[in-house]
């Protein structure tokens, strides 16, 4: 990783150093206590078994009352010696891949959308990190922060700065299920209320956790997401980033082709046909042109 207080190689070469030591410390830790949860597992399968073992007796004993049959004597169960070492390794098995499937589903760190799966996408995973840009009215940069506070990003991690440490680090994100007005690029000009919408993004993300959940990614490589950001606050329930943006004027609900609204279209139709009632932001516009068809105007095969 990258610590943003670096300013030479050998101070890099030492974070990395006390990083993996920290990783080797982790995993030592994990194998240590390996052997103490195998054990504990071979007790509680003897305890399982002897409990099973009188359930038995009991049901043994009834059937011999019913039809009068002598008692059996007691059988007590003991773990051949020579099996508790398979256990043993079955449980240091089962305990190793439970920590290794735990690290990549919770700890690991996606640095770009290269390295989301199919498993990822679909709405299938959320995942916690950081807005280090907005560069449009419905698109930011995300730096993922696994674990999050648990996993030392605050204190012990942070998010670097700066476009030369974040290069090839985050994910390209496209807001799920709005679409705001256009700005000028690629020769287009821009929308009315594009330099507004930006700045409301900026002003609502820049900097601040959010929670994310992917979709798709489109033909942009961008990660078609809902997102949330904390309100001011913390125990009251996030914002919904796209439900946001509509409530105050500065977008209008995509329903291009591949479009994902998170299976909450109707409520986001609520809100859009009360902004337009008001005519907040881009509504109060007479002659509105949207976003899309404005694309079609000025680009070929605008999306």
């Amino acid at each position: 990783m990258v610590w943003p207080f670096s300013s030479s190689s050998s101070s890099k070469s030492n974070d990395k150093a006390d990083a993996s030591a920290a990783a080797v410390a982790s995993a030592q830790g994990i194998l240590e206590h390996a052997g103490e949860d195998a054990k504990a597992f071979v007790a509680s399968t003897k305890q399982h078994l002897e409990r099973d073992i009188q359930t038995a007796e009991r049901a043994i004993k009834t059937a011999s009352e019913d039809f009068d049959l002598p008692p059996l004597p007691p059988a007590p169960i003991t773990i051949p010696p020579s099996l508790e070492p398979y256990l043993i390794a079955s449980a240091v098995f089962g305990v190793a891949t439970t920590a290794v499937l735990f690290y990549k589903k919770n700890l690991r760190r996606i640095p770009s959308a290269a390295y989301l799966t199919p498993n990822m996408l679909k709405g299938k995973r959320i995942m916690k990190g950081r807005v280090t840009s907005v560069g449009d009215s419905d698109n930011f940069r995300f730096y993922h922060t696994p674990g999050g506070i648990w996993a030392g990003w605050g204190w012990l991690r942070h998010v670097p700065s700066g476009t030369k440490a974040l290069k090839d680090q985050t994910l390209h994100i496209r807001i799920a299920g709005v679409d705001a007005p256009e700005g000028a690029h690629f020769g287009m000009p821009s929308q009315p209320f594009s330099a507004e919408s930006l700045a409301w993004l900026r002003k609502e993300l820049l900097g601040k956790k959010v929670t994310i959940q992917p979709y798709s990614k489109d033909r942009y490589g961008r990660v078609v997401s809902m997102a949330w950001y904390p309100r001011s606050l913390p125990f009251l329930p996030k914002k919904n980033v796209s439900k946001e943006i509509l409530k105050a004027g500065y977008g209008e609900i995509y329903r291009q082709s591949g479009s994902e609204h998170g299976g909450i279209l109707k409520e986001l139709e609520k809100i859009e046909k009360k902004a337009k009632k008001n005519k907040v932001g881009i509504w109060s516009q007479k002659d509105r042109v949207s976003a899309a068809d404005h694309k079609k105007q000025h680009l070929r095969g605008g999306e």
